[in-house]
């Protein structure tokens, strides 16, 4: 059964056996699903950050970074991207430990394929359900409406890549994301960077120059208090 959503749901990849890899890429192709992958915990982490993901899957002895380390490097950078980790190791102390490292789900391998269809869906739906808003500095962004909150004023409605933009830049508000980044994520099918900075710009029109910042040389970033 394909994801719900009418967009593909983004879903990132990292498992060091070529084969499985293969084989996961293309059985989540095939339900809908818009797959990354990376064959080593460093490729996986710079790809978890550089990338906006709906949900990720993770394997635990990989080259280059442990899986465990590499999500909780995740966590500390303000990532809440919902992870599947997928394991040999699969006595509930391995259990334990993956699921206090920061991971949603954990599935043991060998595993059945219906239930790693199963848990993603289900790990999908959860995300939604807590992510239909999100916070600003003065207020929030509810994602259904595409209308920013704020005390002080009244909801600001944003078209639909304005929100995608600044949701995009919330979901990580202290990570910078060069422009050639948010022409992939937000404007994929866009030929030039300049895109960007003119949705930046509607965006500080609509709710203040402080709303993104500009981090020279970098790109964007959330503006901060």
């Amino acid at each position: 059964m394909p994801p719900d959503e009418a967009t593909p749901v983004r879903l990132l990849l990292v498992e060091d056996d070529s084969e499985l890899r293969r084989m996961l890429c293309e059985l989540l192709t095939g339900e809908g699903y818009q797959v990354d992958e990376a064959a080593d915990g460093q490729r996986g982490l710079h790809l978890a950050l550089a990338r906006t993901y709906d949900v990720i899957t993770l394997d635990r002895r990989l080259p280059a970074l442990d899986g465990l380390d590499l999500l909780t490097r995740l966590r500390r950078r303000g990532v809440t991207t919902p992870v599947l980790v997928l394991s040999a190791l699969g006595n509930p102390a391995h259990r334990v430990e993956g699921l206090d490292a920061g991971a949603e789900d954990y599935l043991a391998k060998p595993f059945d394929i219906d239930e790693f269809l199963a848990r993603l869906r289900a790990l999908r739906r959860r995300h939604l359900d807590v992510a239909r808003s999100l916070p600003l500095n003065d207020g929030w962004l509810d994602l259904d409406t595409r209308l920013v909150h704020a005390d002080d004023r009244e909801p600001v409605r944003l078209s639909e890549r304005e929100c995608a933009l600044l949701a995009t830049l919330a979901s990580r508000p202290g990570q910078v994301y060069p422009r050639r980044d948010l022409l992939a994520i937000v404007f994929e099918d866009a030929a030039s960077e300049v895109v960007v900075d003119t949705y930046v710009h509607y965006l500080r029109r609509k709710l203040g120059r402080r709303i993104v910042a500009t981090v020279r040389g970098r790109g964007y970033q959330l503006g901060r208090p």
